[in-house]
């Protein structure tokens, strides 16, 4: 399993090269994979108003996220926005596909 940032961030402008760092920084083992695999395919093809949101998003605690991402708790309505819900089917998917 790959468990390390796995995209250079060379051709990424500044925030976007903060954000990938972030997501693979995040203070829990499990946000890491969750938000840094999620970076590592789709940073470069966010537009600037959903980094907005991502990094909106980021700010929020990781259990939380964790819980959100998994289904254990709702979304709540400032938090699902089509960002998230990227994330969270990126998320489906990995999962399923190590199974």
């Amino acid at each position: 399993m790959k468990t390390g940032m796995q995209r250079s961030s060379s051709d990424l402008d500044i925030r976007r090269r903060k954000a990938l760092f972030r997501s693979w920084h995040r203070g829990t083992r499990e946000m890491d994979l969750v938000l840094g695999r999620f970076a590592d395919a789709e940073i470069d093809r966010l537009t600037d108003a959903e980094m907005d949101v991502y990094e909106e998003l980021m700010l929020a605690p990781d259990p939380e996220i964790f819980k959100w991402v998994s289904g254990e708790k709702p979304v709540p309505g400032n938090y699902d926005t089509p960002v998230f819900r990227r994330i969270q089917e990126f998320y489906t998917r990995f999962t399923s596909d190590e199974s």
